[in-house]
């Protein structure tokens, strides 16, 4: 049996659908959570969001200790946080980075992510489809 497929939302993620619609789309992240699950083909998928950073380390280490494969969209913190940096560094497993907007055509705040040091993949632009590549790219790189 595989280990499951963590796919971690941060802050913000969680008003998709009307936050933004014009960099971000309509899909809710209910949909997104539906693309992740059938992407995944019936792996186990563990989906979550949070606004806090402590409560993403705490899911990370959470998959370091059980799951396959980590999926993260770390949102803003992508940016600031060091801390999921250093959590990720320690997942001994295939990492992708997912952004929903393509963050290098954006402000230049956005185009230096902590975790892309630590993400075994980087996917961004692909919008809220972006997601089901990710997953299967994660599968395919748990695989490998």
């Amino acid at each position: 049996m595989s280990k499951p497929i963590y796919v971690l939302n941060g802050p913000n993620l969680n008003r998709l659908g009307t936050r933004e619609p014009q960099i971000y789309g309509s899909t809710t992240l209910a949909e997104v959570e539906a693309l992740c699950r059938q992407a995944a083909d019936g792996r186990e998928i563990v989906f979550r969001q949070s606004n806090r950073e402590y409560e993403l380390i705490d899911w990370i280490h959470e998959a370091i200790d059980g799951g396959g494969a980590i999926v993260i969209n770390p949102a803003a913190f992508s940016f600031t946080s060091i801390a999921i940096l250093d959590a990720l560094k320690m997942f001994p497993g295939p990492i992708v980075e997912l952004h929903i907007s393509n963050i290098h055509r954006r402000e230049a705040h956005y185009h230096k992510s902590y975790v892309s040091l630590a993400a075994t993949a980087v996917i961004a632009g692909l919008g809220p489809q972006g997601y089901a590549v990710a997953v299967k790219a994660a599968i395919d790189l748990q695989l490998a």
